[in-house]
């Protein structure tokens, strides 16, 4: 995959983070930079994944589920 350059403005906080994470784990800046949007982006997919399924199971047992609430 062809890498592309990109320009990113930070912050004091975020300059005091990005340094102080990258000092603690030995990586670079960049490389923090990365792995932090590539977790955000595989959690956003599991809550993605959690809200299907949580939908279909409420579609299938929901009416049990309402029964056992007021048990």
């Amino acid at each position: 995959m062809p890498r592309m350059a990109m320009t990113l403005r930070t912050d004091a906080e975020l300059e005091k983070a990005l340094t102080a994470l990258a000092a603690a784990e030995g990586a670079s800046r960049q490389e923090i930079i990365r792995r932090a949007v590539l977790e955000r982006f595989e959690r956003s997919e599991h809550v993605s994944r959690v809200n299907d399924s949580s939908e279909r199971m409420i579609a299938r047992w929901g009416d049990v589920l309402d029964r056992l609430g007021s048990v």
